[in-house]
């Protein structure tokens, strides 16, 4: 599958990632936020907001620069552009920076729709220059796990079960650590509703929670041409990203073994099945002083990843959006591979689109034959 290794390497002598950012919503301050925490490796140019007003707030808050027009963004020649605006307006937003030879980093999705994916492919796709900032496969967990996968401790992947997170990203951590590039695919999906207490979420704590009606869906992959015999399984709960009651878990199957979680099982000989262990040393535990963050996952005494953010108390999400700022900074400057390019994320997002026509609709939906699969 063509996309970006699990990068997990320090910042080179190039300097820091330098780049824009044209929005100021949620969503916007999280890029915000990882410069303020490591302001040697990430560098806001500056942010572009509708008015002067919603600047002077983005400026006292979080220090950086603002203007009102990408041209003026464009001026202090930044790496790259974040363009972080809603669903609806992310595709004119890209159209118009990669007009300005800008190079782009597109929030997630980079259309809302299966017509907006194509309109925009048709219009940059042959730029190069569009990658989108799409982080799971390089969240610390995910990426020691896809390490093992690459190193065939497991045999060849054959299925990849995933209840986690949503949508694309959910789609693009299976076809990530399945290695089925961009495979046609068959969806079948359905919807299912129970109550469930939701006491968390990103406006805090809910005292007063009680049991509501909780959507769950369910779908399968199966992938076809010459990843054909491969398939994913995924399972999602309304905002099971914060609900503490319901767990996050991962299965990955291989010819020789699997990981379930931290849990890696295979075959070393003949009547020999062994189960091994990730183990994550971090920082701040008990009377350890070295700061509170992650420092390495071991997997049979050898360390398979390590934190190039440590010393930044930076949270496992955030070390994976960094990384890929980090990233995209250095395939910007001619110095890295391109991180996560527009063609896989169309892939992604047609593919989640399919679970929710087919939950939908109860029939099976095909993804296939798109321009930027050929």
């Amino acid at each position: 599958m063509t996309m970006r290794p699990a990068s997990n390497s320090v910042q080179g002598a190039a300097g820091p990632a330098r780049f824009a950012v044209v929005g100021s919503g949620w969503r916007s301050q999280f890029f915000l936020r990882l410069a303020q925490m490591a302001p040697e490796r990430l560098q806001v140019t500056s942010v572009v907001t509708r008015t002067a007003e919603r600047g002077q707030e983005v400026s006292a808050q979080w220090g950086a620069p603002t203007v009102r027009t990408t041209e003026e963004a464009l001026a202090d020649r930044p790496d790259f552009v974040i363009a972080c605006v809603p669903w609806g307006q992310m595709p004119l937003t890209v159209r118009e920076l990669v007009a300005a030879d800008a190079h782009v980093l597109a929030e997630t999705p980079p259309a809302p729709d299966l017509e907006g994916l194509r309109s925009l492919w048709a219009d940059v796709g042959a730029s190069g220059r569009v990658q989108v900032a799409e982080q799971y496969l390089l969240m610390p967990g995910h990426a020691a796990r896809l390490a093992l996968v690459r190193e065939g401790v497991i045999g060849e992947v054959g299925s990849v079960q995933l209840s986690s997170t949503h949508m694309y990203h959910a789609v693009s951590l299976v076809r990530g650590l399945l290695g089925v590039e961009m495979a046609d695919v068959v969806v079948n999906a359905r919807e299912y509703t129970a109550p469930l207490v939701d006491p968390l979420s990103l406006a805090g704590w809910d005292l007063q929670a009680v049991p509501k009606p909780a959507t769950t869906v369910l779908a399968t992959l199966e992938f076809g041409g010459a990843a054909g015999g491969k398939s994913g399984l995924y399972d999602f709960t309304d905002n099971q990203w914060w609900n503490p009651l319901r767990a996050r878990r991962i299965v990955v199957r291989g010819s020789i073994g699997e990981i379930v979680d931290d849990t890696v099982t295979r075959m070393v000989e003949p009547t020999s099945a062994i189960t091994s262990h990730l183990s994550y040393r971090r920082r701040g535990v008990d009377m350890n002083l070295e700061g509170v963050d992650l420092d390495t996952i071991a997997f049979d005494g050898r360390v398979v990843y390590r934190n190039a953010w440590a010393g930044t108390r930076m949270s496992e999400d955030d070390v994976a959006v960094a990384q890929i700022l980090a990233d995209t900074g250095s395939w910007a400057r001619g110095q890295g591979p391109a991180p996560y390019p527009l063609a896989q994320a169309c892939q992604d997002h047609a593919i989640s689109l399919a679970m929710a026509e087919s939950a939908r609709t109860h029939a099976d939906v095909r993804v296939a034959g798109e321009r930027w699969a050929r």
